[in-house]
């Protein structure tokens, strides 16, 4: 049951990373209005609490690879999601070629300073004339322990939210398959 909500929080997370993907690249090519009006109409269309990240970098570290999600050129979104109830939070990304995406999401509200723990993530790497790789996320040796979500700064001047994570990553979801630690962090800004 536990891995079901997992992966479901991670799809909920993709979809919204597609998503915006998608309200990105149709906005480079159709919206020709200034950028502080682009965000703020892709913010009204989105529901609340979510936004298309517009300047900022996701960053992830996982074994000798780092993969970087540039919001100038890549689709970013800081997504917060109700679920039966229960309240998610989360960084969704997608390269602007489509061959990588990332999606890290924690349970509760996102609250400067205070850690949450991972509930959801997943790494999906497509590259070209290659096997597309799948990386989700697993338990560490300690159990139940999935990693965590630290946000220094939430919705503060022109941040939108800084932090970090630290959570573990596996190509197979069988029992002790092995698993890789990841370390990322994020910088991002709405305006």
């Amino acid at each position: 049951m536990l891995r079901l909500s997992v992966r479901f929080v991670c799809f909920v997370l993709l979809f919204g990373a597609i998503l915006s993907s998608c309200q990105k690249d149709e906005n480079v090519k159709a919206d020709t209005r200034p950028a502080s009006d682009t965000t703020q109409k892709l913010t009204e269309l989105t529901a609340p609490g979510n936004y298309l990240v517009s300047k900022g970098t996701l960053k992830i570290k996982l074994k000798d690879s780092t993969y970087i999600f540039d919001a100038s050129q890549d689709s970013i979104a800081f997504v917060n999601v109700n679920m039966g109830g229960q309240e998610y939070y989360g960084v969704t990304a997608v390269n602007k070629a489509h061959t990588a995406s990332f999606g890290i999401s924690s349970l509760g509200a996102p609250i400067a300073e205070m850690p949450g723990e991972v509930a959801g993530a997943q790494l999906l790497l497509h590259p070209s004339e290659k096997v597309n790789t799948e990386y989700t996320l697993t338990r560490n040796a300690t159990k139940d322990d999935y990693g965590t979500i630290a946000i220094e700064k939430y919705n503060q001047d022109t941040i939108l939210a800084r932090g970090s994570f630290h959570t573990y990553l596996a190509k197979d979801t069988k029992k002790n398959s092995p698993f890789y630690i990841v370390d990322g962090s994020f910088e991002l800004k709405v305006k």
